[in-house]
């Protein structure tokens, strides 16, 4: 078995992108906060993450920036694995779907599709993409897999809220 330390980014700012009007997928560049930095900083030094293998990081700005942090506290190596990314809330990336709309939906429908005009990715289809990101791994004692906290949480239970910078286990 191999024991995935689960963690989500720091926090995040996104003025820059909002300054230069990136939304949809400029928002994937939003970087971190100086809290969020110092945020990664401490989480490097959690016990749970000792003698951890290698680090995988969701491609997204501010999911590689809290990787590298630990990286450099924990001297390791940080390998992109793009199925880490955020939830998609337009499967056809349309980008005429409000986002924010779409995860209401999402949580209210408990991750499964509805009636409504979303077609966002459900929470079983979120999990079995985490999943299958992970399973690469799986000749590794111990992973940090530094990602999003609803990537996260379709690893843990639906409505796990994750801080910045927590910590989930799990086992594959």
């Amino acid at each position: 078995m191999t024991k995935f330390i689960l963690i989500r980014h720091g926090e995040p700012r996104y003025d820059q992108v909002l300054r230069k009007e990136s939304y949809s997928l400029g928002y994937d560049f939003g970087k971190l906060t100086i809290n969020g930095i110092e945020q990664a900083k401490k989480v490097a030094t959690d016990p749970r993450l000792t003698d951890a293998d290698i680090i995988v990081s969701s491609p997204f700005t501010r999911a590689l920036q809290t990787a590298a942090n630990i990286a450099s506290i924990k001297n390791l190596e940080v390998l992109v694995e793009n199925d880490l990314h955020e939830w998609i809330p337009d499967i056809n990336m349309t980008g005429k779907i409000n986002g924010e709309l779409a995860f209401k939906s999402y949580m209210s429908n408990n991750g499964v599709k509805s009636n409504d005009k979303f077609n966002y990715e459900t929470y079983e289809e979120l999990k079995k993409r985490i999943e299958l990101a992970l399973i690469k791994y799986t000749n590794y004692k111990k992973v940090i897999v530094v990602s999003h906290g609803i990537a996260i949480s379709s690893l843990t239970h639906f409505n796990d809220v994750i801080e910045f910078c927590g910590i989930r286990e799990i086992e594959i």
